[in-house]
């Protein structure tokens, strides 16, 4: 369970309305709204904890509000784990934090069977699994056996233990944060692994200003070099979260727009210098990240831009580069960016 007691949101969303009625399209309007300015003070609260990262604060509000999972890459310190207990501390769900190790065993994260003496019966005993918000620390330090304790439960939000399905709490969603590859003591996540994540997300270096301020705040901080994430309030509940990733899915999508994401993901099949192409999850992805960011935004409708806006997060870890390129010293994101400014987004 989530360590402080959850406060109410000053601005509760209440449920989408189903009718098309005048009233009820006029009701659907001011839910849109009221969930569109929930995100953003959301955006703004986690903007107190983590100091700059701003196009990181809002890739992992998109996956939150799109019901996707969230891979974080970057070299150690740079505020990965920050990120994720803070966006804990804004929702009033269940956190569960995994520090995953070499020696992680599956069951250690899914639960197991334990006998119990008095009723001489084996009972069920859950893992951390069960829970809304999962952190999984350093995932790419467990090897492959353990990570592929996550794939059932990203894809279909239920665990199977002793060949019962249990389901998880919803809304459920992986924020897994790993070191680059290339650092020692690490293993590659599994392909069907990385296609289940909806972003991959990379953390870079602040910039100058934002790291004077981040020195400035943490050296006033009582604990050493951390900062904190109790003065943030608790902004919503999981029904909010549900309702929000309701309202999204609603949002009005043309059909250039749909055929815009779709001709994304397929290019990256055929793009010279790319040996792997995208599949079937990236088109996907593309339309739920644009309608969440759509409503970050406080769109009433998608835009070709917000499928722009989410495609290298929603692309780079399900594309591979071809031997020549690589070779070359090109990176994934050069070539992506490429084909984004090739491939032609319709006009609106």
């Amino acid at each position: 369970m989530s360590e402080h007691t959850p406060d109410q949101p000053s601005n509760p969303i209440s449920e989408p309305a189903s009718s098309t009625s005048a009233p009820a399209v006029s009701n659907i309007a001011q839910q849109r709204q009221r969930a569109s300015q929930l995100a953003q003070a959301l955006r703004q609260e986690l903007q107190k904890a983590v100091i700059g990262q701003t196009a990181v604060i809002d890739d992992v509000l998109t996956a939150l509000i799109a019901g996707g999972h969230v891979l974080l890459e970057g070299v150690p310190g740079l505020g990965k784990t920050l990120l994720v207990r803070a966006l804990a501390r804004c929702f009033g769900g269940e956190f569960a934090r995994i520090q995953f190790t070499p020696d992680l065993m599956p069951s250690d994260i899914t639960g197991h069977a334990v006998y119990d003496l008095q009723s001489e019966q084996f009972k069920l005993r859950k893992g951390p699994i069960f829970t809304n918000l999962l952190l999984a620390d350093e995932i790419n330090r467990a090897p492959a056996k353990t990570q592929a304790a996550l794939l059932e439960v990203m894809q279909e939000r239920q665990v199977t233990l002793e060949g019962r399905p249990l389901a998880v709490p919803l809304p459920f969603m992986v924020l897994a944060t790993q070191n680059p590859i290339e650092q020692e003591g690490t293993y590659p996540l599994p392909e069907a692994e990385l296609d289940r994540f909806m972003l991959k997300l990379h953390m870079d270096y602040p910039e100058q200003d934002e790291e004077l301020s981040m020195v400035r705040q943490v050296s006033r901080s009582t604990k050493a070099d951390m900062l904190e994430v109790t003065p943030l309030r608790t902004l919503l509940q999981a029904k909010d979260v549900l309702i929000m990733q309701k309202i999204a899915s609603d949002l009005p999508l043309d059909e250039q727009v749909l055929d815009y994401a779709v001709r994304l993901a397929r290019a990256t099949r055929s793009w010279p210098g790319l040996a792997i192409g995208a599949g079937p999850r990236a088109s996907i992805a593309l339309v739920r990240g644009a309608r969440a960011r759509a409503l970050l935004r406080g769109g009433d409708f998608v835009l070709p831009d917000d499928v722009k806006g989410c495609a290298l997060a929603v692309l780079r870890h399900r594309v591979r580069l071809s031997p020549e390129l690589d070779i070359e010293g090109l990176s994934i994101d050069q070539v992506l960016l490429q084909l984004l400014d090739q491939v032609p987004a319709p006009r609106l």
